[in-house]
């Protein structure tokens, strides 16, 4: 019997209650990750409806995203550009403020990580509230980037980040929803 994609997801995706904070269940995918028919399957249906487009770029968002990103890149023989909390980048940088649940922070990635019109993805593990996605899209937008779309393997859509991001013009991609945060 041949397994859906939902499943196989689901059930390799680790859920910790009341991390990093009780109330909320963080939707772990360092298990995702783990698991070679898993993570290959995900990478298969991120990148599937990009094949055989001119995709330029892959930006991933620290850290998962660069996991994820890197294989996306390799797949569609594309860059891949890391977009970082502040200071962690060592050339010149380009950086943005964005929203958190309790405060602000900023993300950076190099000056000269993507030209004007060049086509991009942005990837990361999931969307929740699209405070760090949005301001990754301001990033990119910023430098002139055609950003092509947003992918995640995780949307957990009661957060609102999805409807965020698509105000913005972007469409985003995801490969499985889960209720509740």
């Amino acid at each position: 019997m041949k397994t859906t994609l939902e499943d196989t997801l689901r059930s390799s995706i680790r859920t910790i209650p009341d991390y990093p904070k009780p109330g909320i269940l963080f939707r772990d995918i360092t298990t995702l990750l783990g698991d070679a028919r898993a993570f290959r399957r995900a990478i298969d249906e991120l990148v599937h409806p990009y094949a055989g487009l001119k995709v330029d770029k892959i930006a991933g968002i620290e850290a998962r995203g660069f996991i994820l990103g890197g294989a996306i890149a390799h797949q569609l023989s594309a860059g891949f550009i890391p977009i970082r909390k502040k200071g962690k980048l060592p050339h010149e940088t380009v950086r943005v403020a964005y929203s958190l649940e309790y405060g602000l922070d900023e993300m950076e990635m190099h000056k000269d990580a993507v030209k004007p019109g060049e086509k991009v993805i942005l990837v990361d593990d999931l969307i929740a509230t699209g405070g760090t996605a949005e301001g990754a899209v301001k990033l990119l937008s910023h430098m002139g980037a055609d950003i092509l779309a947003a992918c995640f393997v995780i949307d957990l859509p009661d957060l609102g980040g999805r409807k965020k991001l698509e105000a913005l013009g972007v469409t985003v991609r995801t490969l499985i929803a889960f209720e509740g945060h």
